[in-house]
């Protein structure tokens, strides 16, 4: 095990570091780290650099106003020509964008390519007092936050720049000059900045707004906390103190892991956590640059490096970037160390070995897994070595070890096989990814904190389409999460860049693209229009199944007749309505009704949404068209909707002048009549102070009648020749629904009723006023007497009458209906029964 071991350093008990070569730079003859400024984002992001321009060396090959990105392997990506003012810092978020921050406060965020996508500032009080220093750092929710100190001293935090809040910070008691350090503690809900004021360390907090003196303890007296540093996992702080003593503790400062002596009072140039289980600091000591690794028990180890370099803190180590090569520096995983620790007897180590032996042939490897097996291990050594493999670069290690995880697996019958496809697929994924053209060498840890739809999203921000495809189909990833989405992406980027002819460019999209599923043309006729490509999207449009994504784009790139026809293809109205609306605002009157008669289903659902809100455009519109039989019907309708009697009036006059226009005969007289109606009603309005507007005929008569107005009823009864049937039903109801009994009466009288007196035994009963509708049963006609006296509950007389008139089943009608009390006349109905019996 020698071989695997030899890169492996003991930083504690049972503790091991190991560094692992990346990449050998392929900027090696191009690039001095020395004269640069550097920015690498973690989990094997991109690199930026920029010109120092604290020195005064040139680069001759290099434009020093320019921002270079490289991939992790060194390969250019983009270049940034700068013209955008003083650079203060610059870092990478989270979703790879780079952050720029400028002395006036301006922050600017390009993605990997160069491009611009987002600026913002951070207030008029930073612009004001400049900027001096700027902290980058993601909070536990992965979100992205800037921190700035100001020429007034004094600190501005965003804890998002997607969303940016600006914040400002507690001041530092007497801080009338840079602190000596400061940092960023991210945390979920309370961001906190710690402020270190020559010996004197302050703790700001976000949400209490206010700042608390801490006190680490050390060991001996000091002037100045140098340099500040914070774990990725924002539970670890480490502090460098001028005289050389590194303080390692809790984020709360209230434990003390140990203190360290470095034996050098120099600042260091940079100071970061290695996951977070030691601290590692370079040194420049002459041409040297000396590396230092701290643990938490005091242990050490170090390097020495003849060319400058750049740390990169990682959640499970720390990326060393030099002129020549990459390398990552990490403690030793657990797995790892059981397998291939020197002397190791854990089962995952004998499992290895018995593989091994297996391989060639030799009886040693039935005598390991026995041991194993006797131990029931066996299980444990199989996910030992999946764990191994997963963190190892080599292939050829990789193999071994799953070679013997597999090996294992096949004395463990039931053991879910699951494990161990995953991993394999896993590791294919990882190796893939790390290849120099890709330039993404992420570990497993790094991987599963990413997962795996973040990786993708990553290679697609790089351009490298047809990989992330592969991996979604080696992976089995549905479609719509993986394919569909990249493919997206990809006609994005193509209707960017593109210079071709569009219809072509569209053809040759919607081939690649298809009808797979979760793929939308109009997202991408979206970016075409926003990168000033307008044919180009009407085109994309027309691969575009469903209307409601259609239209809306058609009415952005002005294709109102294409909008149109689209809107009425898919049958539903809301579009439709969209696209009428759209017309309305954007054309004129002339020619939006000129427009929307091309299309007989947009124009009658037009007509229909003015009929229920704006009779005016519509009668304006049946206007045009001299349609004036419609027209007249909306001055109807609009007689009715005022409350003035002039409006109604005028209204109503214009009505009967458009059925006059149109020939319509009947709408001309039943609008005259209404007219000479609309005139005794606003008589009667001002003779008796009270309303009659908007009142039929009929319920004009009523209101007259119900205030004994008999003579203005009649004289309306006459005037529009009213039915005398009509007029006496109404009389009788309204004088019996008043209770008005004698004039009821009197006016039976008044002449022969021409609905016979039924009605007015009717009336009487519905008021239970059988007394007033004895009045009238004798005048009613002799086939209905018998009907009408039970109607009256006259029992007795209706049967005396279906008696004399011999007519027995009206009579045993009768006798039904007779309850308990009404026992006497049920004996004589039983009586005249029998008598009409016998005489048959």
């Amino acid at each position: 095990m020698a071989l695997y071991t030899a890169d492996w350093t003991p930083l504690g008990k049972n503790v091991y570091y190991r560094k692992i070569e990346l990449y050998a730079m392929q900027w090696e003859d191009q690039v001095n780290l020395s004269d640069f400024v550097i920015a690498a984002a973690p989990f094997g992001g991109p690199i930026a650099l920029t010109q120092d321009r604290k020195k005064l060396q040139k680069v001759q090959f290099v434009n020093k106003s320019n921002v270079y990105i490289f991939s992790a392997s060194g390969q250019a990506i983009s270049t940034i020509k700068w013209n955008s003012g003083p650079l203060v810092h610059m870092g990478w978020s989270s979703s790879e964008d780079l952050v720029c921050v400028l002395e006036d406060g301006s922050v600017l965020l390009y993605d990997l390519f160069g491009n611009l996508t987002k600026t913002s500032s951070m207030g008029q009080d930073v612009k004001d007092t400049k900027v001096l220093e700027c902290r980058i750092f993601n909070s536990p929710k992965f979100y992205t936050g800037i921190a700035v100190l100001t020429g007034a001293f004094n600190i501005f935090l965003v804890n998002n720049i997607k969303d940016p809040r600006l914040r400002k910070m507690a001041s530092v008691p007497g801080l009338d000059a840079p602190p000596s350090s400061w940092a960023v503690l991210p945390e979920e809900r309370n961001t906190k900045v710690l402020v270190a004021k020559d010996a004197n360390l302050y703790m700001l907090s976000q949400n209490e707004g206010k700042c608390v003196q801490v006190f680490p303890k050390f060991n001996n007296p000091i002037n100045a906390i140098t340099e500040i540093t914070v774990s990725c996992n924002s539970q670890h702080i480490a502090l460098f103190s001028d005289n050389g003593a590194l303080w390692m503790g809790s984020a709360s400062l209230e434990k003390k892991y140990c203190e360290f002596e470095t034996q050098s009072k120099a600042r260091p140039q940079q100071l970061v956590w290695c996951g977070n289980g030691a601290v590692v600091g370079i040194w420049q000591v002459e041409v040297e640059n000396i590396m230092l690794v701290i643990g938490p028990e005091k242990d050490f180890m170090n390097d020495i490096f003849y060319t400058p370099v750049h740390l990169v803190p990682e959640i499970d180590g720390v990326r060393i970037i030099s002129n020549t090569s990459h390398e990552l520096l990490q403690k030793v995983p657990e797995a790892v160390a059981d397998v291939f620790r020197i002397g190791s007897l854990s089962p995952s180590a004998i499992l290895l070995e018995a593989s091994n032996e297996f391989r060639r042939r030799s009886h040693k490897a039935d005598e390991y897994i026995r041991m194993i097996r006797e131990k029931n291990e066996l299980e444990e050594a199989v996910q030992c070595c999946l764990k191994a493999a997963g963190h190892e670069f080599q292939p050829s290690t990789q193999k071994m070890l799953l070679r013997a995880a597999s090996f294992g697996k096949n004395f463990i019958p039931d053991m879910d096989p699951e494990p161990f496809v995953q991993m394999c697929q896993t590791l294919r994924v990882l190796n893939a990814v790390r290849v120099n053209v890709i330039g993404l060498p992420i570990t497993y840890t790094q991987l599963e904190f990413l997962t795996i739809p973040v990786l993708l999203d990553r290679l697609v921000l790089r351009r490298h389409y047809a990989y992330a495809i592969c991996i979604c189909q080696y992976l089995k990833i549905p479609d719509t999460e993986g394919a569909s989405r990249i493919l997206d992406h990809w006609a994005c980027y193509k209707v960017k860049r593109t210079n071709l002819d569009p219809e072509q460019t569209a053809r040759d999209i919607a081939e690649k693209l298809g009808t797979t599923p979760g793929i939308s043309y109009a997202e991408i006729s979206n970016k075409a229009m926003d990168y000033g490509h307008p044919s180009l999207a009407v085109k994309l449009l027309d691969y575009e199944t469903r209307a409601s994504e259609q239209v809306p784009l058609l009415i952005k790139l002005k294709q109102e007749t294409q909008a149109m026809v689209k809107a009425i293809d898919s049958g539903d109205t809301d579009l439709i309505y969209s696209v009428i609306r759209y017309l309305k605002t954007t054309l004129s009157k002339g020619d939006f009704h000129m427009k929307i008669r091309q299309f007989p289903v947009a124009h009658n659902l037009y007509l229909k949404l003015c009929k229920e809100q704006d009779l005016e455009l519509l009668r304006e519109n049946y206007f045009q068209e001299s349609d004036f039989n419609s027209e007249g019907h909306c001055y109807v309708i609009e007689s009715y909707q005022t409350q003035r009697i002039e409006k109604h009036t005028s209204a109503l006059q214009e009505a009967l002048n458009s059925y006059k226009k149109a020939k319509n005969d009947f709408g001309t007289q039943i609008t005259e009549e209404q007219l000479k109606l609309s005139k005794y009603q606003n008589t009667y309005e001002e003779k008796f102070h009270e309303s009659f507007k908007h009142l039929s005929l009929h319920q004009t008569m009523k209101q007259l009648l119900i205030h004994r107005e008999f003579k203005h009823a009649e004289e309306l009864r006459k005037e529009f020749k009213v039915p005398d049937r009509r007029f006496w039903w109404l009389q009788i109801t309204v004088l019996a629904d008043g209770g008005d009994w004698l004039e009821l009466e009197k006016f039976s009288r008044s002449k022969k009723s021409p609905i016979g007196y039924e009605p007015f035994v009717d009336a009487c009963v519905k008021h239970d006023n059988v007394y007033e509708a004895k009045k009238y049963l004798s005048k009613v006609k002799e086939e209905n007497k018998v009907k009408y006296y039970i109607k009256a509950g006259l029992l007795e007389d209706a049967a005396k009458i279906a008696f004399e008139r011999k007519d027995i089943v009206a009579l045993n009608q009768i006798q039904s209906l007779c309850g308990v009390m009404d026992r006497t006349i049920s004996d004589k109905i039983t009586s005249w029964k029998s008598q009409l019996s016998s005489k048959r």
